[in-house]
């Protein structure tokens, strides 16, 4: 689940192995494109570290919280 810290918000999924991990940063970068709204993604293995805030607004806005219940769906969707 995401925890908030500062201004941001903060995310590790493990994903059952590597490829599926980098299939669920596709999806990501697809729907992050769409809402011209990209997050920040570590990937380490099967552990995607996702960071999510508006640099611009200096803080969170409802484009983060959007962008990460998208990101849940996709998640869950690939068994993470």
């Amino acid at each position: 689940m995401w925890t908030q810290h500062d201004n941001e918000i903060r995310r590790t999924i493990e994903a059952p192995d590597f490829l599926t991990a980098i299939r669920i940063v596709d999806e990501i970068a697809v729907e992050a494109e769409r809402l011209n709204h990209h997050p920040d993604i570590d990937i380490r293995w099967r552990k995607l570290h996702l960071v999510l805030t508006t640099h611009d607004a200096g803080g969170l806005t409802d484009l983060d919280h959007q962008l990460a219940e998208i990101i849940d769906g996709i998640a869950a969707k690939h068994g993470a």
